[in-house]
């Protein structure tokens, strides 16, 4: 999957106007979102706006997602489908704890812990 020149353009226009942080996130922005569809059309058997006999289903809208990473948090759009739902593979489904915290909570809970303790 490639991406036309035009939207092409526009990357490296906006790599040359910001500074080295903005550039990197952008770029990472735009490679995670061209993953996303590219899985999205393998799924569905279609591309946006393509119209095949292989198609299984219809691209209706997106919703934002937020996606924290080292070169800081990247703003995603994951696409919707009219019937059914798609969550693309390369991201965490409901990620809701941070690990760490989430380390903490079973260790405490492996050694019996328990609230009413301390008091």
């Amino acid at each position: 999957m490639a991406l036309d020149q035009s939207a092409l353009l526009e990357v490296l226009q906006a790599l040359k106007a910001a500074d080295v942080d903005d550039r990197v996130r952008s770029a990472a922005t735009t490679i995670y979102q061209a993953l996303i569809e590219a899985e999205l059309t393998a799924v569905i058997g279609a591309g946006p706006h393509e119209r095949t006999e292989a198609r299984t289903a219809q691209r209706n809208g997106s919703r934002p997602r937020t996606l924290s990473t080292t070169a800081g948090d990247l703003e995603l759009r994951i696409p919707k489908l009219r019937a059914g739902s798609f969550f693309p593979s390369l991201l965490e489904r409901r990620r809701r704890i941070d690990q760490a915290l989430f380390a903490v909570v079973m260790e405490a809970y492996l050694h019996g812990v328990s609230t009413r303790e301390g008091r």
